[in-house]
């Protein structure tokens, strides 16, 4: 939002400068970013009269001009522009200038002949060509020719002004508006306005009504829909003073029908749109909901189609604009439109909004009405751009307004009390200091009782409670006025809960064992689910839709971890990244039911995936892959350092993770973790053409056996004993039930069992396979003797050739 320091003083008288002003406005909440000057550069340029034209006696294409500046001698000036003339009057830049487009003017000797300042073309002064007829676009500038000589250029083009250039905050839509800023002028400096009385001579003897027909088929997203009829419309430029005005507000002059409707809605903040009359099928203009897939073809002369939640304006047969963000081409006013129909209206802006974005329009228009506009505001509108036409003897107004207001607006009113002011403000405002504030701010303030009550302008759409008025005394008042005061009340330590900290503890280990962390979007994509081989009944596809997805790509709340895990290793592999060692941990969410109408579940999980070399290539590093092992290393290796302990690991199965090649470890009957490699058929549907291995963990079951302090305690004073193990079992016994078995029997002095040895070769009886352990007995009180240790042993040997068949090997 900008606006002219001119077509605030149309309104309003103040002292203030420019920047003076713009310092009480943003100091009361009313932001000012920049002071602009749209003559800046001109300063030493004024009008000359050309007294005389001679050629130059040693250059064909300059001339030497006479040229009276308003000083007591003329001056002389070489030019080698064609369209000058005895007699013209042209912007003269005196020495010392710096124009617009950064060129300094100095004194200088042309072919001999000195030069004393330098004639002016329009792009030079940074005027706008598009404005300019053909003939003035090349060359001198030529100023009409009653202009006296002396004169400063800015004040013969309207450039000595200033421009204020808002920054305003979404609440303030009324400052969208000139008489809304006028209002803040008014109460920061003390002066009074001068409101233009708005007065219409209904001058033709039509009736609006009986010419064109308004509805309101969307109650929801329009709130009032008003209209009048103007006839014996002469299109042509708008007067000079308009054209400033709306130059000033960023907006260029087209002709006065347009210029009329963009000069009220910056003027009153009420955004207007004129139709053709005669392009109006079936003398009907409703705001309705879009049908889907209709065309909608725009003043921009871009065709698009509509989709549901839009609000338009139809005629009788088609679109004739997209309410409140830009109007159609087919009813479009043109050179030979003779029968307008100016329309005002209140359209809801949140539905302005989301139809500027989904169709990449944004609009002075749709600024105002996303913000809020005033709705008893409309009528006043109308009649203001028919009176400004009026002036200008371009139309005659037929008789009445079309108004459908079907909700008429309730006043809005707000009570408070001085005291309840002043605790929330910290201050001692004086009960009539309030008062006055508030109605200078035109609140109508009821103080007959202890509790006042205040009645909200139609325009503050923003105030609605009692903080509302607060801060509006506060602003007023100067926040400078104010006493800076500490806070008081029970400070509290901010802290990460158990949770986080247990997080940074899995990712500190992890990346301590060379890991790289992942982090993801919390999306997946419905394809995911088979190319990860989820079962079709599996609670994993009972994913959470996203109503407002960020791609059309990624429209599910993640089940999954994996998942993600797996779009990394596509991703990183897709780039030439071979060697993969990833991890993530966060959320994944389940729905209690869908369609959702209660809080999701969400559980923190652990994932990772590695692939490729197992080091980098070196000189004295193999070349070696990684495998089941280094998955199930890592994982067992995360549990030591969180002191897990006393966990089993047996063959398992996953879904994404191949079957006989899948390992679950076990505390009770509880999972810790899955560790696998990928299954083949997942590696075909991810495009994955390597072998990867992946884990899987619960954060929060991994929380629960953690142990949250280490004991420590000295080192055994005494030497341990060994005993190897190697013994005979069928084939299809696993390691860990054996260990199961020794665990089990070899009683309290038992300190370390390893599997040291796995053989299955010619010497061995097909169908079995051979398993050495080693056992370590140790006390903390006295040197172990062989006879303390063989019982146990003994007994370990005969469990398992009970239970496994299991037979000694020699």
């Amino acid at each position: 939002m900008q606006v002219s320091i001119k077509w605030l003083k149309d309104y309003i008288d103040f002292t203030e400068t420019p920047e003076e002003l713009a310092d009480k406005l943003t100091m009361a909440g009313i932001p000012v970013e920049n002071v602009l000057d749209p003559g800046e550069g001109l300063e030493k340029v004024i009008t000359g009269r050309i007294e005389k034209l001679e050629k130059h006696p040693d250059a064909d294409k300059l001339q030497i001009c006479t040229i009276n500046v308003g000083q007591t001698e003329p001056i002389i000036i070489v030019t080698g522009a064609a369209n000058v003339a005895e007699g013209q009057i042209v912007p003269v830049a005196m020495i010392g200038a710096k124009l617009p487009t950064g060129v300094k003017i100095s004194k200088g000797k042309l072919r001999g002949v000195m030069s004393y300042g330098m004639l002016c073309s329009a792009s030079e002064l940074k005027l706008d060509l598009e404005k300019l007829p053909e003939t003035q676009k090349t060359g001198i500038y030529i100023l009409p020719e009653d202009i006296e000589p002396g004169i400063h250029v800015k004040d013969i083009l309207g450039l000595n002004d200033s421009i204020l250039e808002f920054e305003l905050t979404a609440n303030r839509g009324d400052c969208f508006s000139v008489w809304g800023l006028v209002r803040e002028v008014a109460v920061l400096t003390g002066n009074v306005p001068k409101w233009p009385v708005i007065s219409v001579k209904e001058d033709a003897a039509e009736k609006s009504a009986d010419l064109i027909d308004i509805r309101i088929e969307a109650q929801d997203l329009c709130s009032r829909f008003s209209s009048r009829v103007i006839k014996n419309v002469k299109i042509g430029p708008s007067p000079e003073w308009m054209q400033q005005r709306l130059d000033g507000a960023g907006i260029r002059a087209v002709n006065n029908v347009v210029d009329v409707t963009n000069f009220v809605m910056i003027e009153l903040g009420q955004p207007m749109h004129a139709y053709d009359y005669d392009h109006i099928t079936g003398r009907t203009l409703a705001a309705r909901h879009a049908v889907i897939g209709e065309e909608l073809h725009t003043l921009d002369d871009s065709s698009r189609l509509a989709q549901a939640d839009m609000l338009v304006i139809a005629d009788a047969k088609r679109v004739a604009g997209l309410a409140g963000v830009m109007g159609g081409l087919a009813t479009e006013v043109t050179e030979a439109t003779t029968t307008v129909v100016l329309e005002a209206a209140s359209f809801n802006g949140a539905s302005v909004r989301r139809t500027s974005r989904a169709c990449g329009l944004h609009s002075e228009a749709s600024g105002r009405f996303e913000r809020g506009v005033d709705i008893v505001n409309t009528p006043r509108a109308l009649d203001r751009a028919v009176q400004l036409l009026q002036e200008m003897g371009a139309c005659t107004v037929c008789q009445g307004i079309v108004d459908v207001y079907p909700n008429p607006k309730q006043s809005v009113k707000v009570c408070f009390s001085p005291d309840q002011i002043n605790r929330r403000l910290g201050t001692l405002i004086p009960v009539a200091t309030m008062i006055d504030i508030l109605q200078k701010l035109e609140f109508v303030v009821d103080n007959s009782k202890e509790v006042f009550e205040v009645l909200v302008p139609s325009w503050r759409n923003d105030v609605t409670c009692m903080e509302d008025l607060s801060e509006e005394i506060a602003r007023i008042y100067g926040f400078e006025n104010i006493t800076s005061t500490r806070p008081s009340g029970n400070v509290m330590q901010g802290c990460q809960s158990k949770k986080q900290n247990f997080v940074d503890r899995l990712k500190s280990i992890l990346s301590g064992l060379g890991m790289n962390e992942a982090i993801s979007f919390s999306f997946t994509n419905p394809s995911m689910f088979d190319k990860l081989n989820i079962a079709a009944d599996s609670e994993l596809r009972q994913a959470v839709p996203i109503m407002n997805p960020l791609t059309d790509e990624y429209t599910l709340l993640r089940t999954t971890l994996l998942s993600s895990v797996f779009e990394n290793v596509m991703r990183n592999l897709s780039r030439k990244n071979d060697d993969i060692q990833l991890f993530e941990i966060a959320p994944v969410f389940a729905a209690q039911a869908l369609p959702v109408t209660e809080q999701l579940i969400e559980t923190w999980k652990l994932a990772g995936a590695i692939t490729g070399r197992r080091q980098v290539v070196g000189w004295n590093q193999d070349n070696s892959a990684v495998d089941f092992y280094d998955a199930k290393g890592i994982v067992e290796e995360l549990l030591t350092q969180l002191s897990v302990s006393r966990y089993t690991v047996e063959v398992g199965e996953h879904y994404a993770m191949h079957p006989g090649k899948t390992a679950v470890f076990k505390k009770g009957r509880e999972v810790l973790a899955m560790v696998g490699e990928v299954h083949p058929q997942v590696l075909d549907a991810l495009s994955i053409s390597k072998k990867t291995y992946i884990f899987e963990l619960d954060v929060e079951v991994l929380m629960k056996y953690a142990a949250e302090s280490v004991h420590y305690q000295a080192l055994p004073k005494y030497p341990a004993i060994s005993r190897d193990l190697a013994m005979l079992v069928a084939d299809d016994i696993s390691a860990g039930d054996i260990e199961k078995i020794i665990m089990k029997n070899a009683g309290n002095l038992l300190v370390d069992l390893r599997l040291f040895d796995l053989y299955n070769g010619e010497q061995i009886e097909k169908g079995q396979k051979s398993l050495a352990f080693s056992l370590q007995f140790q006390s903390n009180t006295k040197t172990l003797t062989d006879a303390e240790v063989d019982p146990y042993y003994n007994a370990v040997l005969k469990k398992l050739e009970d239970t496994f068949s299991a037979k000694l090997r020699s």
